[in-house]
């Protein structure tokens, strides 16, 4: 056995520490490996995508005949009538008498009718916006009665439940704003349209004797958008309200406009609750909407499921109602997808490469399922393009985001109709297909005892009927940060190492005081790395907080506050690295040894993005995934220009190449122009498209916001740093 100089046996080091010796140690064919590994099995994922399944049996989608008649019908044509006759009135007008309408309607199905007032409120960046959330009382402070909206909100008490759970059905509606008429390309007929399905579906659920859950339909004033009035609502009803509709606000609205009167007049006349209404637990939400647009050849169903930060709901919801629409109804279902993507060439070469593997694979074992055909691996990556770059944006694709912020899963459907111009029959189909989906889907939650709990909450969709879970999409993730540790480590060995054999130099009989000195501070250099990365991240934070000041500044264009942001950015970068980051600022102390310094600062920034990923990707793993991509290659390249340009060799030369392409791409704004430019064209790039994205990005409070902030751009610059090392 071998031993020490003093004589005891030496210890054999344990497997896994020889293992991480090992690994360390050939850290760059790990690099390679992991990070090719990484890119391949992102491409993989359309084809390891698997069919959906129903995972609670309690659904039991379709296992009921429709009871939709020609009497709901009918009365959903009525409706649609009696609102399209308020086309010729003025607004104002017609927007109160839609309302009254609507209201009649609801009350004379027995169902309890109330509304909802809410005040929009415009997107202001603050500080601590993403800390916090508004109060419901506070929220409506500082507003005119000029600037709210007005929902109506119908209950149906269910004949078999005790009043603890809800289904909740959303219709947005713009109240007197456009016309109703049922002739497509005038606008609000589709609004008509999705009032229509909604009330047939309501009218049946009125009489019905198996409902157990209650029933909600919120018909949400959409003069502010779609999103907000579902907001306020869902706030509302989960925040207690101590006001009713008489007094709320009262005092601010002591004009008496004509809306008020209105909502005093239907509260006396048809007994409208003066008072917030709430159900039970709601157990899920339909948003229902249809399209302004036509399709040639069949009617389609869109689905939207994406919430904030890439919180998606169970997908047991979206497998009944594709289950229903494809396999009852005969919809064509779609999910979003890149549309430049479907005529991508190199996508296309892919796409043969795997089908033509796929066929040699079941060649050799016919049991092998491996491979796709070409034209499902483009139409897959270009649904999970789509279904990744939502995700990582952290915004909601539609009103049903409102919804998962509270726990309910919802999505968001909308309908395109076939051409149906003065085709009463066709009109009237499209309602019964329509109006039986909503059942279908409103019968299957009906039946649940419980919230979805059974399938996935986390997984992305390459189709409507197919999906790639979290444990398939996380091994992508986790091969293209894998290296990082291990090439953190061996830099700081590799800088230890050099500082040891210093140290051997200089421990000679004729070493100084003064040489042990500076010796005692080359171990501890790695505070220079972390002071200089803690530095940074305070600048990024910093620059976070930028557009608050600058969205003070009167009349300013998105283009000259993003020139603005930009500016101030790199004056702050300036003036911090000339106070605290030079290397002038700790030159007195000592003077680490070419490699050293640039190593073990690469060391702690490769650290800092491997931390910031990990959290980022619990946060929202499609941001993190995209973060990946861009961070992990830049910052496993970085090295001083100075160095290679001394060598002048071929690989020298192509890593220069490959450190410039890698640092203009990983830089946030050339990224987002870069990526607008391959899916819009060169012709659509503006400069205040930069700052809308970002403003977009706090305003619908999305991680992503914090994370460019806080994790990419400072690791961005610490890489420029690097780069651009005095050696």
């Amino acid at each position: 056995m071998p031993k020490t100089e003093t004589g005891t046996p030496k210890m054999k080091p344990r497997p896994i520490v020889r293992l991480g010796i090992f690994l360390i140690s050939h850290s760059l064919l790990v690099c390679v490996v992991c990070c090719t590994a990484g890119v391949l099995a992102l491409l993989l994922l359309p084809l390891l995508a698997k069919n959906t399944y129903i995972s609670e049996n309690a659904l039991m989608p379709g296992s009921a005949s429709s009871m939709i008649s020609n009497r709901d019908i009918s009365e959903a044509n009525r409706l649609a009538s009696d609102l399209s006759g308020l086309n010729f009135e003025p607004q104002d007008a017609a927007a109160l008498e839609s309302r009254g309408i609507l209201t009649k309607y609801m009350s004379d199905l027995g169902a309890e009718v109330s509304y909802h007032k809410f005040h929009h409120k415009p997107n202001q960046f603050h500080p601590l916006h993403f800390f916090s959330s508004p109060d419901s009382t506070s929220s409506v402070k500082n507003f005119s009665c000029s600037a709210h909206g007005l929902n109506t909100v119908g209950i149906i008490r269910a004949p078999r439940g005790d009043g603890k759970e809800a289904i909740v059905l959303v219709t947005p509606y713009k109240f007197g704003k456009r016309g109703a008429t049922y002739k497509f390309g005038k606008s609000g007929a589709a609004e008509t349209l999705s009032l229509s399905i909604a009330y047939t579906v309501f009218s049946l659920l009125s009489r019905v004797t198996w409902l157990a859950k209650d029933i909600i339909w919120f018909v949400a004033d959409s003069q502010y958008g779609e999103y907000a009035p579902v907001e306020a609502w869902l706030r509302d009803y989960h925040l207690p309200v101590f006001t009713g509709l008489g007094t709320l606000n009262a005092d601010t609205c002591i004009k008496i406009d004509d809306l008020y009167v209105f909502e005093q007049k239907s509260i006396a006349q048809r007994k409208i609750s003066d008072g917030f209404r709430r159900a039970g637990t709601m157990a899920a939400a339909l948003i229902l909407k249809v399209a302004d647009r036509n399709e040639l050849l069949e009617d389609t169903l869109n689905i939207y499921a994406e919430a904030s930060n890439g919180q998606m709901p169970n997908l047991d919801l979206i497998n009944i109602v594709n289950y229903l629409a494809v396999h009852r109804q005969g919809l064509r279902v779609k999910v979003e997808k890149v549309l430049t993507l479907l005529d991508s060439r190199w996508l296309e070469i892919l796409g043969e490469i795997f089908e033509l593997l796929g066929k040699v694979a079941r060649s050799l074992n016919p049991g092998w399922k491996f491979g796709i055909s070409a034209a499902d691996y483009i139409e897959g990556s270009a649904t999970l393009a789509s279904s990744l770059y939502y995700q990582a944006l952290g915004i909601p694709t539609g009103p049903h985001g409102a919804f998962r912020d509270f726990q309910v899963d919802a999505i968001t459907l909308e309908i395109s109709p076939k051409v149906f111009p003065h085709n009463k029959a066709r009109h009237n189909e499209f309602l019964l297909r329509g109006g039986r989906l909503v059942e279908g889907v409103i019968r299957s939650i009906n039946n649940l005892l419980e919230k979805f709990h059974q399938s996935f909450f986390l997984y992305m969709l390459t189709s409507p009927s197919k999906f790639v879970s979290v444990g398939v999409y996380m091994i992508a993730f986790a091969l293209l940060v894998a290296p990082l540790p291990l090439v953190a480590a061996s830099l700081y060995a590799d800088a230890n190492q050099l500082d040891l054999g210093v140290k051997n130099t200089k421990s000679t009989p004729t070493a100084t005081a003064s040489d042990e000195l500076d010796i005692t501070f080359r171990s501890w250099k790695w505070l220079y790395a972390a002071r200089e990365v803690f530095l940074i991240h305070v600048w990024g934070a910093a620059v976070l907080l930028l557009p608050y000041f600058i969205c003070q500044i009167p009349n300013c264009s998105p283009t000259s506050s993003t020139v603005i942001w930009v500016f101030l950015s790199m004056l702050s970068l300036l003036i911090l690295y000339l106070i605290g980051v030079s290397p002038s600022t700790h030159v007195s102390i000592s003077q680490p040894e070419e490699k050293g310094e640039w190593a073990i600062l690469k060391s702690a920034t490769i650290s800092v993005v491997f931390i910031g990923l990990l959290v980022m990707s619990v946060v929202n793993f499609a941001a993190a995934e995209i973060g990946a991509l861009l961070l992990v290659p830049m910052c496993l390249m970085a090295q001083p220009l100075k160095l290679d340009m001394k060598v002048g060799k071929l690989r020298s030369f192509l890593r220069i190449i490959c450190n410039v392409v890698l640092g203009f791409v990983a830089f946030p704004p050339a990224a987002f122009f870069v990526v607008k430019t391959i899916f819009e064209g060169f012709d659509s790039i503006d400069m205040g498209d930069f700052w809308n994205w970002m403003e977009s990005l706090w305003a619908w409070n999305s991680a992503t916001y914090i994370y460019i902030g806080m994790v990419h751009l400072p690791c961005w610059v610490l890489c420029i740093h690097i780069l651009l090392h005095s050696c």
